[in-house]
């Protein structure tokens, strides 16, 4: 997605200007206050995906923004056992609703890309002892 750099509105005392990071930030935000997502994800390097934390919410993120409008792609990692569809339509849902509440934007599409699942500490703990 090409990126604009900001959302810009005139009004009668001057400009309003939003970063698309700012956007970004709110879509990383609203999508971890869901239950089942474990984090955003920073891609996937040699076949690991990486989980974020809570600084770098926006590199999960892209935002296209326009004029009015805006289009978020999230890319997330959700915790094991959880019904990723659920999941999925809890995060556009609550992405949609904070973006447009808190920028006055019409969001027109939320985009979910799982790209990972953490589990449980103790699914770790017995795969490990196992090895041993």
């Amino acid at each position: 997605m090409d990126q604009i750099l900001e959302q810009e509105a005139r009004t009668d005392l001057g400009t309003i200007k939003i970063a698309n990071e700012v956007v970004a930030i709110i879509a990383g935000l609203a999508a971890t206050e869901i239950e089942g997502v474990a984090g955003m994800s920073g891609g996937i390097a040699g076949g690991i995906t990486e989980l974020l934390g809570r600084k770098n919410l926006a590199k999960g993120v892209k935002v296209e923004v326009g004029e009015k409008e805006a289009a978020v792609d999230l890319y997330i990692v959700v915790n094991f056992g959880v019904r990723i569809p659920d999941v999925a339509i809890k995060v556009q849902e609550n992405v949609k609703k904070a973006i447009e509440g808190m920028t006055g934007l019409q969001v027109v599409e939320v985009n979910v890309h799982v790209q990972g699942v953490v589990f449980p500490q103790e699914v770790r703990d017995e795969e490990t002892s196992r090895v041993r």
